[in-house]
């Protein structure tokens, strides 16, 4: 971080839907140094409206959200106004939160047990260009690419519309892990699981999980062992 960085009192946007951890949230930034807050909005649409009005370095932004989520509202910022910075602040850490919001563009991601010098340093951290993560993010990034350089690169265009997400799971199925398992190794709930192998079951119109296996040899998605 530069000390011009420092020094500069980082105007911020604060958005989530809940009243109360909302203005708490507005209340603690405004006893921190270095913070200055312009609005607050309590969804995703308000967000992005009020980015176009004030102009701010940088929006605290909530993910799970009414009319607008915050991966959603992440993505139009950035696209819309790319002198705002987005930090994610949110209370959840899985992979189905985190890595979709990196790619809509946020340069941040706090979970909300985080300190008020943490969401400083995290705030400073990308006006002056780098990333504002916390450790325990820092460590799931880490341990995702590793585990994406030594997974099979699941197959570019995945059959009958299914998504990366849901090929992994239909491979990890193939592999013969149950749902405790797959969740496990992806990092999400069994509910999360079920979610995606049911949609998976829509798409491809399979009845149960040996189909399932059959269906990912028949596409080539996974090679018979040699021998």
């Amino acid at each position: 971080m530069t000390e011009e960085a420092e020094r500069k009192t980082a105007r911020v946007v604060v958005a989530d839907d809940q009243t109360v951890v909302r203005e708490g949230i507005v209340m603690l930034l405004g006893l921190l140094p270095g913070i200055e807050v312009v609005g607050a909005a309590g969804d995703g649409e308000e967000a992005v409206r009020l980015v176009a009005e004030v102009a701010p370095d940088v929006v605290l932004m909530d993910l799970r959200m009414p009319r607008c989520d915050g991966v959603e509202a992440t993505r139009r910022i950035r696209a819309e106004h790319p002198g705002t910075q987005v930090v994610v602040l949110t209370t959840y850490a899985d992979d189905e939160s985190l890595f979709p919001a990196l790619a809509a563009g946020a340069r941040g991601y706090l979970t909300k047990d985080a300190g008020g010098e943490e969401i400083v340093r995290a705030v400073h951290s990308v006006l002056s260009g780098d990333a504002g993560l916390s450790p325990g993010i820092q460590r799931r990034l880490l341990e995702r690419l590793t585990e994406t350089e030594t997974r099979p690169a699941t197959p570019p265009e995945a059959p009958d519309g299914l998504t990366v997400r849901e090929t992994e799971v239909l491979l990890l199925i193939a592999e013969g892990f149950n749902n405790q398992e797959i969740g496990r190794r992806l990092h999400v709930s069994t509910a999360t699981v079920k979610t995606h192998i049911n949609n998976l079951f829509a798409k491809t119109g399979l009845k149960d999980r040996a189909q399932a296996v059959r269906y990912a040899y028949g596409k080539g998605l996974v090679r018979p062992p040699a021998g």
